[in-house]
């Protein structure tokens, strides 16, 4: 068998045309008019995991989208040496999904979106990264394997179609398919690195909880001559409360918010510390002269590793054009947590809560409306596998990786260990610069060599 390097370039080609065939079907799982298209796109998965040498693949329904599901059963077919039953090997669950997100506006486009283009050392398509591009690092990474004869674990692959509107169908297709899905380790490429020349594994993702506020005072708008000063005014009430939420030192005041907050360790700071980073550059390219939050933590620290407190939105009273004198009968929020692990979003759900009724003074009724929300997510960095995929990378791109937690959420990770009771290795291969979900996304040729590289070689140190 042919070295990996060898193989990748003799058969890029036909590794092109597969990823066009794939990015070609609009399979936008927002849009009601493409569903027909998702069964295209979970059909022609079945046929290129099938061609990578799974012995089995087929389509799942679901409430929603339909599943593809795939294996490489290497303990069935591995008799023992000794001759008495068969060798036990680990099994590797491989995650992606095929949906993508609509290509509005088209206009934007220097390229058809629904056509694999290639200019500049780049491959452009909707789905190009997000997450077909990466998932067909995963395939080829899996063919090569087979093919040489190399695989010592078992493979399972299960992509769905509805990553990009939540995963609805998920969490009830796991819990009724436990069995099935069975396994020692989850594989998943769906996330980025640090840059082209910086590789980089993603070890934490912050989980999320979002509440509605709504604050009522009188039964109408009143006028502010008339009532002004006499009346509690539910916009100013409202302000009042959510800025007691962070304190000066930049930390939540929720009680017992921090109960279970995972400290960062030494060892975890210094290579947050490694990760190439200008605070000027940052600071310059969202136009903002300062950064704050929580003392005693950097910046990067602060928007990956620890949690945080937003409102994402405040309305209430006259908003029009012009000028009216009124003192409003309601006032809304939208706020959000950002969680880190351990934190459970529904016990911070129910403490924040129960903290807006007792800020709330007599003259307002309160209602807090939860929302939505998700568990963070950590990966022991000592974890074999994760060395596994570690080596991967420094063999594929010549220097050992950085742990790096990200600080947005994907619930599904947290979804994988709470119903398989296991971690998940995210071996992303994007960058910054791909573009996903805007106008001409894109993914670096040179990045899918060397994934598909890195993946082997986790394989390979399994």
């Amino acid at each position: 068998m042919k070295p990996i390097r060898e193989y990748i370039e003799e058969n890029m080609p036909r590794f092109k045309a597969e990823w066009g065939s794939l990015v070609e079907i609009p399979s936008v799982s927002c849009q009601p008019e493409h569903k027909a298209d998702m069964v295209r796109c979970a059909e022609r998965w079945k046929e290129l995991l099938l061609a990578a040498g799974a012995q089995r693949a087929e389509i799942m329904p679901t409430e929603g989208n339909p599943m593809v599901y795939a294996e490489y059963n290497l303990t069935s077919i591995t008799p023992s040496p000794q001759g008495e039953g068969n060798v036990y090997f680990p099994t590797v669950l491989v995650y992606a999904h095929y949906d993508v997100m609509p290509v509005e506006p088209l206009e934007e486009w220097k390229s058809d979106p629904w056509t694999l283009t290639e200019r500049d050392g780049r491959l452009y398509a909707r789905g190009a990264d997000d997450d077909k591009g990466q998932a067909m690092i995963q395939a080829k990474a899996f063919e090569y394997m087979v093919k040489a004869k190399e695989l010592r674990c078992n493979v399972k692959f299960i992509f769905e179609g509805e990553e990009e509107i939540g995963s609805p169908s998920l969490d009830k297709f796991l819990r009724e398919h436990k069995d099935l899905l069975k396994c020692d380790i989850i594989l998943v490429s769906d996330t980025s690195m640090i840059g082209k020349d910086t590789p980089s594994i993603t070890t934490g993702l912050r989980g999320l909880a979002y509440w509605q506020i709504e604050v009522t005072g009188p039964n109408r708008d009143l006028h502010s001559g008339h009532f002004g000063g006499a009346v509690a005014n539910p916009i100013n009430t409202l302000c009042k409360m959510l800025a007691q939420v962070v304190d000066e030192q930049g930390r939540i005041t929720i009680p017992h918010f921090y109960d279970k907050v995972v400290p960062l360790s030494a060892a975890e700071r210094e290579m947050i510390s490694n990760i190439p980073f200008s605070l000027e550059k940052y600071m310059a390219a969202i136009g903002v002269n300062a950064v704050e939050g929580e003392t005693g933590y950097n910046t990067l620290e602060r928007n990956s590793c620890r949690p945080s407190f937003d409102i994402c939105g405040i309305w209430g009273g006259y908003t029009g054009e012009g000028s009216k004198t009124v003192l409003p009968s309601k006032a809304f929020a939208k706020v959000s947590c950002r969680l880190v692990a351990n934190q459970d979003h529904k016990e911070i759900s129910k403490a924040f809560v129960e903290y807006m009724q007792q800020l709330a003074p007599d003259s307002v009724h309160v209602t807090v409306t939860p929302m939505h929300g998700g568990q963070g997510y950590l990966c022991p960095i000592d974890l074999p596998e994760y060395k596994a995929a570690e080596a991967g990378f420094t063999e594929a791109f010549g220097k050992k990786p950085i742990a790096a937690r990200r600080g947005g959420s994907i619930p599904i990770i947290s979804t994988f260990e709470e119903v398989l009771g296991v971690k998940t290795i995210l071996m992303g291969f994007g960058l910054e610069q791909n573009a996903i979900h805007s106008p001409n996304e894109s993914f670096d040729i040179e990045v899918f060599r060397c994934g598909i590289e890195a993946v082997v070689g986790f394989y390979r140190n399994l």
